[in-house]
This record gives structure tokens, sequence and C-alpha cells, in this order.
């Protein structure tokens, strides 16, 4: 039986991570960068595709597991006959390759473990050569080469395309192993002491959680957000992926399977204000230092994603030889919505520096320069239809959401001049576009019979996106219009306790078939507007529900089918964490302030 995305777990040294099964089996590692070919991809297929299972003989799923306090080590256990057996896995702050640990214990009884590898390069295609060299077992195939060794030795052997070890531990005994990636026209890289790599990663996870400012309800769940943010940054860079993984379903055995390995604009804000509330000012820092990389240039080039480094060219491709987690196909690498206009953006970018100046980070040079470029060129932009946040792949519209965080854009600006008043700036201008957009959006975005703004203009479609109207200051929460939006969206949007992205109407009219589950960060978008018009009880319940979705280890995916219970969608999700943060430091800041 296929695992649920809910089943896995996550360990990662902060430039890729691998996914690991409640049946002990790593089935997602993109090696040596999130964004690199998989060389486990069990995950979109089975075995064959590649995988790597460390559990007792006959034993099927674990015991139970669970993410050493404040850290991102995984423990697992099984609980057999024969005795009682622990995995850790971790993959530590790496020198220059990565490495995957895995570490067995025995801890009652007498239990035989086995391990079985099945390396497959570039997304499970490619078989490679295997080889032992100086204790270990070497596999080279192209650009890529994978050393892995046990300490002590345990016998090892080479059965149906897969490298094999068979050993048995009392309590107390120990067997690890380590996976290393390096370049294959490269010399091996410098072993790892898998002992020394577990004590250390602990220290320095807990170092960092013991930076977190969070102090109230909830808080486990919060830190475990948070380690997950950082699990999801590109270290040499500071960019955030949205997931670390490619084409898990919207909808099981449906075609919505996206490559969400890069960094989207529109988390900016949310990003940069859930890590600067929780006290990470250092990767806030980072991440906006990559926003100022990523975006620099014609900004008529913006796009509303970048590669890791700020790669531009994200192009989208299918990988036909795998069948999809749970037969959903097709596959798809790459994302060709990099390619859409989407004028939010200019609105998330704007915010997300105006939010930086404020917060005190350090100033950069240019900066100011960048956004006068910026607003001068969405001072006639904002007029154009775009395929607006959710990225739909049919006709462009007039989304209501775009021309609202256009209009922060300009109030960001106005705002800055105002505080700054010795920066450069056509301040009139702006305030003139601030108005403008305003007054369109209330004219033409707004269905007063309904008493509710409206996905696009004309229309009388919803969208969760809505909710942002009041927190991000285009009107004031207790304004009527934004007080029926509010009900509008959560009558017509709910599905079982929880909030779809847009009405059921607009799914047949985004450019594709099939449906999805509802939107994990549209229920906390909604939690937070039910406070902030007066319904804290109301909101308190919505995020105590939403906090009760996370997996056993504390994860939350994209998306979450009521229907079946699972998750679903790219996982873990930062968007889905981030709105995790954010909400609970709106709805507990007070109380929870460190």
């Amino acid at each position: 039986m296929h695992p649920r995305i809910e089943d896995y777990a996550l360990v990662g040294d902060e430039q890729t991570a691998a996914l690991i099964g409640k049946d002990g089996s790593v089935d997602w590692l993109c090696l040596p960068r999130f964004d690199s070919g998989a060389c486990f991809a069990r995950l979109l297929g089975g075995e064959e595709n590649g995988h790597w299972r460390v559990a007792p003989v006959g034993a099927d799923r674990c015991t139970r597991r669970g993410y050493r306090p404040d850290t991102l080590v995984l423990d697992t256990e099984w609980d057999t006959e024969d005795g009682s057996v622990r995995v850790t896995d971790l993959m530590p702050q790496r020198d220059k390759a990565p490495d995957l640990v895995r570490i067995v214990e025995g801890l009652s009884g007498r239990v035989t473990v086995r391990s079985t590898i099945r390396l497959r390069f570039d997304y499970g295609s490619v078989v490679p050569w295997m080889r032992r060299s100086d204790g270990h077992r070497v596999a080279v195939a192209g650009p890529d080469s994978v050393w892995l060794r046990s300490e002590p030795e345990v016998r090892t052997w080479g059965e149906d395309f897969g490298t094999h070890s068979e050993f048995t531990v009392e309590a107390g005994q120990k067997v690890a192993f380590v996976l290393t990636w390096h370049p294959s026209h490269r010399p091996r890289p410098k072993l790892v002491d898998p002992y020394e790599a577990l004590s250390r990663s602990v220290s320095d996870w807990r170092a960092w959680s013991d930076r977190c400012r969070y102090a109230g309800p909830y808080r486990d769940v919060v830190l475990r957000s948070l380690i997950t943010l950082k699990a999801l940054t590109y270290k040499p860079t500071g960019g955030i992926v949205a997931a670390p993984t490619a084409s898990l379903p919207e909808e099981l055995g449906g075609v919505r399977n996206w490559d969400y390995r890069f960094c989207w604009l529109r988390d900016s804000t949310l990003t940069l204000g859930a890590l600067l509330s929780a006290g990470y000012h250092k990767e806030a820092e980072s991440w906006r230092n990559w926003l100022l990389r990523a975006v620099a240039g014609d900004p008529a080039d913006l796009q509303i994603m970048y590669g890791l480094s700020g790669e531009r060219r994200l192009p989208e491709f299918e990988l036909p030889w795998l069948p999809g987690f749970a037969r959903s196909a097709p596959v798809r690498i790459g994302n060709a919505a990099v390619d859409q206009l989407q004028l939010d953006v200019y609105g998330e970018v704007m915010d997300s520096l105006w939010l930086a100046r404020r917060a005190g980070l350090s100033a950069r040079p240019h900066v100011w320069a960048l956004q006068v470029e910026l607003m001068e060129f969405l001072r006639t932009a904002w007029r154009r239809p775009d395929e607006g946040l959710w990225e739909v792949r049919g006709e462009r519209r007039h989304f209501v959401h775009s021309k609202v965080m256009a209009w922060v854009a300009a109030d960001r600006a106005v705002r800055t001049l105002e505080e700054n008043p010795g920066l450069p700036g056509d301040v009139a201008a702006w305030r003139e576009m601030r108005d403008e957009v305003h007054e369109e959006v209330c004219r033409e975005g707004f269905d007063a019979a309904r008493n509710t703004f409206t996905q696009s203009y004309g229309s009388r479609e919803l969208d969760a996106s809505l909710l942002l109207i009041p927190r991000v200051g285009f009107l004031p929460p207790d304004d009527p219009r934004v007080v029926g939006t509010v009900d509008a969206v959560r009558a017509e949007l709910d599905q079982d306790g929880y909030l779809r992205r847009y009405s059921a109407e607009t799914t047949s009219l985004d450019g594709l078939p099939g449906g999805e589950g509802t939107f994990l960060v549209c229920s906390f978008w909604l939690a937070d507007a039910l406070h902030m018009t007066g319904r804290t009880v109301e909101a308190r319940e919505l995020f105590e529900r939403l906090a009760g979705l996370v997996n056993d280890v504390g994860l939350l995916a994209e998306e979450f089918d009521p229907t079946t219970g699972r998750q679903l969608g790219n996982f873990p999700q930062a968007f889905s964490h981030i709105g995790l943060v954010n909400t609970a430091l709106t709805l507990f800041g007070a109380e929870g302030a460190g």
C-alpha cells in the first residue's frame, strides 16, 4: 500500500532535504540541492525508482517516531517480538558534500535489521554502476557519485539492482550508515563521523530553537513550523523553497501536480513578518537579501518565482517514466507559471522592503532606487489583467487581489517617503495612483447586492485572498464591506469547516480539469480575519482545528481533504507553516511574547 503524504517526515541540511516514511524508507532525496534530480524517487513511483529502507526484518510501519525536541533529528522505533530498535535520521550541516546519516540502535532484545538501498539518479531513471572501494559501496552515473559506508562495517551484497545489508543489534549496540554525494569527477570528500554529526546537529538545532521569542499557546507546533521553514531555507543564498517536493497531487489521481522547489515572491511579506516576529532577524535579513538579488533588473521582467540562487529560467517538462504519487500524472519538473504576469508581486516586494526598513534590517545601497523603478513601472502596469495569485492557467482577468496589492505598493511607497522625506520620489503621483486604484477596486470589484468583494471585476465568484484586504490595510477591519466579505467567503468557500481557495465554478475556468482540497493557508487567513473583525473566540477555535491537522511529527502539506482526512499537495509546504506561525502570533501575540 502506497504511503499517504502525511506519513512522511523531513530531515535536511538547509540545502536539500529527504522525506522518510513510517516504514523507515527514504523515498525522496534530491542531491546536491533542493532542485537537483532525485536519486530516491519512490515518492512519485515505485521501489524501482529509488529508495533506502532501514527497518527490522519482517516489520512494516514503525511503532512510534518523533523529532528530538527542538531539532530536525528524527527517531523512528519498532517494537518486535524479538525486541525493540531505533533508527535515527539526520542530515548534518555540510562542509562541502551532503551526507545522510542513519544510525541503528538496539533498545532491547536482539533484533535483525535489514538495509535495502536502490540508487536511481535523474528522478529514478538511471541505474548507476556499483563498485567497492575502501570499505564503501560506490555508485556512479554521469555527473553523480554516491558513497555508502557503515560503522562498524556490516556484510553487504548486491541483489535485484539494489544493495543490501543484514545485521543483528542487541540493547546498546549501534550501526551507523553514512551516504555521501559528490561530483563524480572529484575525489571522495572527507569522511563524516556519524556520532559526532548527531551530537553537533542536536546541539546546533537546540541553540537555534532557543532564539524563538514565542512562548504562548501551541508553542511546540509554532516552533516546529519555524524549524521547518529553517529546513526549507537554501543556506548559501537565504532563499526559502515553497516545498522540497515536486508533483505531489492536489487531487489524488488528478493532474494538478506542480514543482514547488523554487522561491515565490508571494510568500515574501508573510515570511519576513513571521521570522521577524519570532525573533529570527538573521534569517529575515538573509531572505530580504535573496529577494533584492532576485528582483534586480528591469521592473517589467519581475517574475513570480525564482530559483534558489535567483535563477530565472525554470522550464517545465514531464517525466513519463514516473506514474506519480497515487498514480497522479503527469509528473512535472520545473514550473511554467514562472512566465505568468502576476501584478500582486510588486505589492509584495514593496511591502517586504517597507517592513524590512521599519524593522531596522541593515540598509543596502540602491534598494530605494530599485523601489522607485518598480513604482514607475507599476503606475501604468497596474491597469492590466493578469493570472493572479493562484496562477490560473486560463484567461487573464482583473483580479481584485492583484489590484489591492498594487494599492499596497503605492501605499508603502508613499508611507516610506512620509517617514523619510529626504528620499527621492514622486510622492504626489504615487498618492494619486493609490487613490485611483482604491476607488476602482471599490467600484469594479465590489458586489453591493451581496455586500462582498469578488474574485475579479464583474464576476460573482469569491476568492480567499480577499480575506487579506484588512490585513494589508486596504480597508479597516470594521468597515461593513470587510465584514461582509469575510462572511461571504466563509459561507461560500467553506468545506466541512475549512476553506477552498476559490469558488467551485472557478475550478472549471482555471484551465485544468478536476478539483483540489481545501487550501490550508486560506483557513489561517480566515482565522486572522475573524480575529480582526472581533470574532476572536471563533478564530481561536478555527486555529485549534488547523493546528490539529499537523501529522504525527508536526508537518503540514499545502492542502487538506476533509472528506478523506488526507493531506494533499507538496509537502511540507512553507506557505501552510507560515500561515500557522503568523496566525498564532496574531491570536496569542500578547501572551506569547518572549
